[in-house]
């Protein structure tokens, strides 16, 4: 009797642990910093802080397609959260947009060149252009349709260095690997090293969207309140704060 109280002790932290794991997030990879301050708040009022887990709006959902432990999904776009749904992998009546964005080039931090529509082919096809997979991740594929609405895909289209996700693209114009990149503007927000060189007219791409939705096989009892957490005034002030748009 002994050794099985000493057993019992032993286990009682493993299971108090596993007790206060919060729910676990996929988001879009440009979430990053306003996912983490939304997930602090969160944990400020004494719930367990969600676990996070950042990559592009596609890969996240072939990992939900393919089985992967999760409760919440935050994509980039409308569009691979559909691809979900279809599969009925989303909990009924949980998806909601959560804020929109504004889609820009950077440039490295200390140059002053502007970019304006009449200059895009031209500038853009002198270098390498740092896009995400603009076949399937929601940023490429926002800044392909913007680029070809203004006439200047087919001239770029020939330099594009493709990355992962957008933080990736971002990286290769940190670096100073590619003159320009396109990201959202809240990714430019978070560097230091960059700067927006030009911002691409709202009607030259479909309105950025970032729907959450809780996950059909999610069973942790906090998933459902960390959802309206974020979608609630306190929520959305963190992504204001962050730079993000409100829901259009």
């Amino acid at each position: 009797m002994i050794r099985l109280l000493l057993w019992l002790l032993l286990l009682l932290p493993v299971a108090v642990q596993a007790q206060e794991r919060g729910p676990t997030v996929l988001a879009a990879a440009s979430l990053q910093e306003v996912m983490n301050a939304a997930a602090d708040g969160w944990a400020k009022q004494g719930r367990p802080r969600p676990v996070l887990s950042f990559a592009a709006s596609s890969a996240l959902a072939r990992q939900v397609q393919a089985g992967a432990p999760a409760d919440l999904f935050v994509s980039a776009d409308e569009k691979w959260m559909d691809a979900l749904a279809v599969k009925g992998l989303l909990a009924p009546g949980s998806r909601a947009v959560l804020a929109g964005n504004r889609l820009v080039i950077v440039a490295p931090a200390g140059g002053d060149a502007q970019l304006t529509a009449a200059t895009l082919a031209t500038t853009l096809s002198q270098g390498p252009l740092a896009m995400a997979d603009p076949t399937s991740v929601p940023a490429g594929k926002y800044g392909r349709t913007a680029l070809q609405r203004l006439g200047a895909w087919n001239a770029v289209q020939g330099r594009v260095v493709r990355a992962e996700n957008v933080r990736a693209a971002l990286a290769l114009v940190e670096r100073g690997a590619a003159p320009f990149g396109i990201v959202y503007r809240t990714d430019a927000r978070a560097s230091r090293l960059v700067r927006v060189a030009g911002v691409f007219p709202a009607a030259s791409h479909p309105p950025i969207r970032y729907p959450v939705a809780r996950l059909k096989r999610s069973t942790h009892p906090q998933a459902e309140a960390f959802r309206r957490f974020l979608l609630s005034p306190e929520g959305r002030a963190i992504f204001a704060r962050y730079g993000f748009l409100p829901p259009q």
